[in-house]
C-alpha cells in the first residue's frame, strides 16, 4: 500500500507519517516551499522523510508570499503570549488563505500518478479549531471531490481516502501515540516566528536555516510545551525564550 502523507515537519505531520509506517503503508513525503517565514521546517521535513524511511519525499515551490494575507506570509507580527483561550477564538491571523486545500490538491495529484489511495494529513480540530480547513466537514468534502475530479476516482480504478488520524486528537494525546510509535520529536519544529541563536547545531544541519531557534512564545510554540507538559513527556525543543 502507498500514502501520500503531507509534512510540514511538526509534531502533528510527523505523528501522522508515523501512524502510516505502523499502519504498513509505503510514506511518500511531500512538502511545501510556500514563502513561510519559518522554512526551516523544511530542513526537518526532509529528516524526518529520511527517518521513516520514506520511499521519495518531494519539496514544492509555491510562492504564496505573492497573496500575502496571513502572519506566515506577509509582513504581520505573529502572535505572542496568547493564553489558550485566545487561541480558541476565531480563526487566527496565522491562517493562510487555503493553503490545505493548495496542499491536499498537490497531494491528490501525485497519489493519482503513483497509484496510491490513501492521503495522511495532520490535521486537528481540537488545537487551532479556529482553522476552517481542519475541519472533519472540509476533509469529507475535499475526499468527495477527489473521487468526483480525478481520472483514477472518475474510472473507478481508484477510491481515494483523506486520512485524518489526529483531528480529534489533544496535542497531549498526540505526543503520547507519537511516543508509543517512537517518533524521535527532536527532529520536528513548530515555531512560526524563528529567532537567531548562537547555540551549536549539529553539523548535518549547518545551513543558514539552522542558526535559527524556536521562539518559544507564539501560538504554535505555546501549545507545543503545553502538549508535552500534559503528556509527561520532556519536551526535546530548544526556545529563545
Amino acid at each position: 500500500m502507498r500514502a501520500v502523507v503531507l509534512s510540514s515537519g511538526g509534531i502533528d505531520s510527523t505523528t501522522a507519517m508515523a501512524i502510516a509506517k505502523s499502519d504498513s503503508y509505503e510514506i511518500y513525503s511531500l512538502s511545501f516551499n510556500y514563502g513561510q517565514r519559518h522554512k526551516i521546517e523544511l530542513e526537518m521535513a526532509k529528516k524526518i522523510a529520511a527517518f521513516f524511511g520514506a520511499v521519495k519525499h518531494i519539496i514544492i515551490d509555491i510562492d504564496l508570499r505573492k497573496f500575502g494575507g496571513s502572519a506566515l506570509t506577509a509582513d504581520i507580527a505573529v502572535p505572542k503570549d496568547r493564553h489558550i483561550e485566545e487561541m480558541g477564538s476565531g480563526i487566527p491571523v496565522t491562517y493562510v488563505p487555503a493553503r490545505n486545500t493548495i496542499f491536499l490538491s498537490f497531494a491528490l495529484a501525485w497519489a493519482e500518478v503513483i497509484n496510491a489511495d490513501t492521503i495522511f494529513i495532520g490535521v486537528n480540530a481540537l488545537d487551532y479549531s479556529g482553522y476552517p480547513d481542519c475541519r472533519p466537514e472540509y476533509i469529507r468534502a475535499f475526499e468527495e471531490m477527489a473521487n468526483l475530479a480525478t481520472k483514477a476516482g472518475a474510472e473507478g480504478k481508484i477510491q481515494f481516502k483523506i486520512k485524518t488520524p489526529l483531528i480529534n486528537m489533544t496535542k497531549a494525546e498526540i505526543i503520547k501515540k507519537g511516543s508509543e510509535l517512537d517518533v524521535d520529536y527532536s527532529l520536528t519544529w513548530s515555531c512560526y516566528d524563528p529567532q537567531p541563536t548562537m547555540l551549536p547545531f549539529s553539523s548535518e544541519l549547518q545551513t543558514p536555516n539552522s542558526k535559527l531557534i524556536q521562539c518559544g512564545r507564539c501560538d504554535s510554540c505555546l501549545l507545543r510545551k503545553k502538549g508535552f507538559k500534559e503528556a509527561g513527556i520532556k519536551d526535546p525543543t530548544r526556545y529563545k525564550e
